[in-house]
């Protein structure tokens, strides 16, 4: 757990990497990372034994222009660099790992899975807690934070290092990071959303809440999403495999990026049924902001958080519009609507909703699990940073605008 009173130090702790970094690589003790193509397959080659990534057209052209954003616009500082090197050459890293274990276990593309039930909602609408109050019933299958990150088992034969190698991740994140558990408080074996399957992908959100990357960000909203929603389907296959499971039980799905991906995603998924969030935008947009200041603050030193919130408010809306019109013209999906302030007011009375609309019981034990969760769940919330519209150049006026308007595309840079 992250104090107040142990920010500084971790402070001063950024500062020492920062400078023993930009040292290394002047006396010539480190190679500083090269954001480039050539150097990033080389080192996952050099890692793995092959550069088998998988099909060029599904990482070749975000990977470029990814890499073009962080060397023009990121303003990535030594730290950023490193962090940025070390993620790619690890996620082409896992592609050819996984790439070659579904030639070589075919079976794993087979594994079934029941139509699951999406939590649909933007960045910080409360998605998380009603994805961790479903995990509390053994009935659904849910993914685990090591295996968002790590999905793919490898190695020895009945040896699965995923939590080590996920756990070193995550040590690194608080390291790195002060404010890391108060923002998304969670553990290796916690529920978690399946973010890690889109950095698999090279796609959106893990990289856009990072960097600045215009050209990237313009890439994927003009992109048909159903090659990256096949990968995630088998992903998602790969854990179930790893598990044992038999396909009987629904998985609880969950990542705000569905907002925007939502028409890809119902084709990979027939028969899911939606979980649909609500809450205040401005609230949305002013949160959201913050968690991206927070996580562009320790990769670069010049950081703009008027820029932040113009493009997060931009995001949101162009999410929002797709979300609604998708759901709009899908009215065989069973959908049902939550409201962030129902959901604060009386948590227990919405879950008696949500599973009436899943026609299920929820029995007495399972609640008194979801209570655990509450309880526990509530010294978090009291530890999360303050924020403010005015602090990205924003207003609630602005929002309201952005919201009625018809989404407008990523202007260039």
């Amino acid at each position: 757990m992250v104090t107040a009173a142990s920010r500084p130090d971790r402070e001063r702790l950024l500062g020492a990497l920062k400078t023993g970094l930009h040292s290394s690589w002047r006396a010539g003790f480190a190679r500083k990372p090269r954001l480039t193509l050539a150097a990033v397959c080389a080192a996952a080659e050099r890692r793995v034994g092959h550069g088998a990534f998988g099909p060029d057209p599904h990482w070749r052209p975000p990977l470029e222009l990814l890499l073009a954003d962080l060397r023009h616009h990121a303003r990535l500082n030594a730290l950023g660099r490193t962090i940025a090197y070390g993620q790619l050459v690890g996620i082409l890293a896992q592609r050819a790992h996984a790439y070659a274990l579904w030639a070589e276990r075919p079976e794993i593309l087979r594994q079934p899975l029941a139509p699951p039930i999406i939590v649909l909602g933007q960045m910080r609408s409360g998605s998380t807690r009603v994805q961790r109050l479903l995990a509390c019933d053994d009935r659904f299958a849910h993914t685990r934070f090591f295996e968002s990150w790590q999905p793919i088992p490898r190695g020895r034969p009945g040896v699965d290092d995923r939590k080590l190698r996920a756990g070193a991740a995550l040590a690194a994140a608080r390291l790195i990071n002060p404010r890391f558990d108060a923002i998304h408080p969670t553990a290796l074996s916690a529920p978690d959303e399946e973010i890690g399957f889109h950095a698999f992908s090279l796609c959106g959100a893990p990289f856009e809440a990072q960097w600045r990357v215009p050209a990237f960000t313009a890439f994927w909203e003009s992109q048909p999403m159903d090659a990256v929603y096949a990968e995630f389907r088998q992903l998602l296959q790969t854990v179930a495999w790893a598990r044992g499971e038999t396909g009987a039980r629904p998985w609880i799905l969950k990542v705000p990026q569905f907002m925007q991906d939502l028409p890809a995603l119902l084709r990979a998924f027939p028969g899911a049924r939606l979980l649909c969030l609500d809450r205040d935008p401005a609230e949305i947009v002013a949160s959201s902001a913050s968690l991206a200041l927070n996580q562009m603050q320790i990769q670069s030193d010049v950081v703009d958080p008027h820029w932040i919130g113009r493009e997060w408010l931009r995001k949101v809306a162009l999410r929002e519009h797709i979300a609604r019109t998708t759901r709009a013209a899908a009215p065989q999906v069973p959908q049902l609507d939550i409201a962030f302030t129902a959901m604060n007011q009386d948590w227990q009375a919405e879950m008696r909703r949500v599973y009436a609309f899943l026609d299920m019981e929820l029995p007495a034990a399972i609640l008194r699990r979801m209570d655990s969760y509450v309880e526990g769940a509530r010294g978090h919330a009291d530890r999360r940073p303050a924020y403010s519209l005015a602090q990205f150049g924003l207003t609630r006026l602005d929002v309201a605008r952005a919201l009625s308007a018809q989404p407008a595309p990523l202007a260039a840079e």
